[in-house]
């Protein structure tokens, strides 16, 4: 079988000479068609660098990542992303529905085909009736479902997440996170999700990329065999859940430890912080 995307070597360096920094270093995995890929690491690893690299944003220092089968040198069709920061990524001045259809202006795509599409992606996410508000009319987890819907309509083979539930409070979280699995599941969209979120990774994916600390490097890949349709309590409540959970903490607790403080942001992973209350029980 052809893999949906593969990363072959892929390195980052930022600047030159003694003020180069390597922030990435001969990354390799590949991404299975319709699979639900989880990345996480250490804070300040350049999980954010990889999926700008991935996504033809940013271009790697060495080493290549292939869109089926096809370099990515620049931003490629059938590709889409979703920010962290969907107040940034989604236009005031523009209404939910232009808002949606907004990526679909420069294909070859008929007027009513490009509203049709962008009510469809509307109803996936729950905002069907929402096409004539602004995003400043909506609270923080209904944007994000907005930059979700503006994705979905693009039609992407590849859907790219960067920490997409970071800025929203817990209960509207798991509420989005299965709303995104739901979306995988009818759509049949690869997705890869970049989280600080340990549990969030092992309740969403198929496999889990553990990266080390700078330069980043593969410490890990986990498979993730629990059923699906997953649950918010039953799952979480599973043992097999809770053991992917402490396998996965235990890798980047290790990793956090050997950081310098002077390479990190003051920010801590909640699944760090888990760590470090679990490991000293």
């Amino acid at each position: 079988m052809d893999h949906a995307l593969e990363v072959r070597g892929l390195s980052k360096t930022y600047g030159t000479g003694d003020q180069a920094v390597r922030a990435i270093d001969d990354l390799t995995f590949e991404v299975d068609p319709g699979e639900f890929l989880c990345i996480v690491g250490p804070s300040g690893c350049g999980k954010t660098t990889l999926l700008k690299c991935l996504s033809g944003l940013l271009r790697p220092s060495s080493g290549a990542a292939y869109l089926e089968g096809k370099l990515i040198e620049k931003s490629p069709d059938g590709l889409a992303l979703v920010f962290q920061e969907y107040s940034r990524s989604l236009l005031p001045w523009m209404t939910v529905g232009a808002n949606v259809r907004l990526p679909l202006l420069g294909q070859r795509v008929r007027r009513s085909e490009r509203r049709s599409r962008a009510a469809e992606a509307l109803a996936a996410v729950g905002l069907t009736g929402f096409e004539d508000k602004h995003p400043w009319q909506l609270s923080g987890g209904m944007q994000q479902r907005v930059a979700i819907a503006r994705a979905l309509a693009y039609h992407p083979h590849l859907l790219l997440m960067d920490e997409p539930f970071a800025s929203v409070d817990a209960q509207t979280r798991a509420d989005l996170e299965d709303l995104v699995l739901d979306v995988h599941e009818r759509f049949g969209i690869t997705v890869v999700f970049v989280t600080h979120d340990i549990d969030e990774s092992v309740y969403l994916a198929d496999r889990i990329v553990v990266l080390s600390h700078r330069p980043t490097t593969v410490k890990e890949i986990v498979s993730v065999p629990l059923a699906r349709p997953r649950d918010q309590i039953a799952t979480k409540e599973l043992p097999a859940f809770i053991e992917l959970r402490r396998r996965v903490i235990r890798q980047i607790k290790g990793e956090t430890e050997e950081i310098d403080d002077t390479d990190e942001s003051d920010d801590v992973p909640a699944g760090v912080a888990a760590a470090r209350e679990e490991v000293a029980e």
